[in-house]
């Protein structure tokens, strides 16, 4: 924890905190591609490549930004000053499809009570 403190120290709050947002939205984006898209592409038709492959492409992109998003939380916990509650809510959202971009419009504001 103390590297990734070190890591994102030499980065400003507002560059973090845009990183966070276009993780959270593109987290959510290739949740979507990936189950609402490639995976009955891949029940429909079993035998052809291009679901394989899609499947293959979407699902690398979409652990890419899940893990980017993990990673990211404990900065945005930091900058937007969570609580213990609010953290645990943002890092087990990221488990449920769509609920990054939850995350982004609605935890992740400064002006929230």
């Amino acid at each position: 924890m103390n590297f990734i403190d070190k890591f994102f120290a030499k980065y400003p709050q507002e560059k973090i905190m845009n990183w966070f947002k276009k993780v959270c939205l593109i987290e959510g984006i290739t949740c979507f591609l990936l189950y609402l898209i490639a995976i009955p592409l891949k029940r429909y038709y079993p035998e052809e490549n291009f679901a394989l492959i899609f499947i293959i492409i979407i699902g690398n992109i979409h652990g890419l930004f899940f893990t980017l998003y993990l990673l990211l939380l404990l900065p945005a916990r930091e900058i937007y000053s969570w609580d213990d509650e609010d953290f645990v809510f943002a890092l087990l959202s990221a488990f449920f499809p769509f609920a990054t971009i939850w995350v982004d419009k609605k935890l992740a504001r400064f002006d929230r009570e």
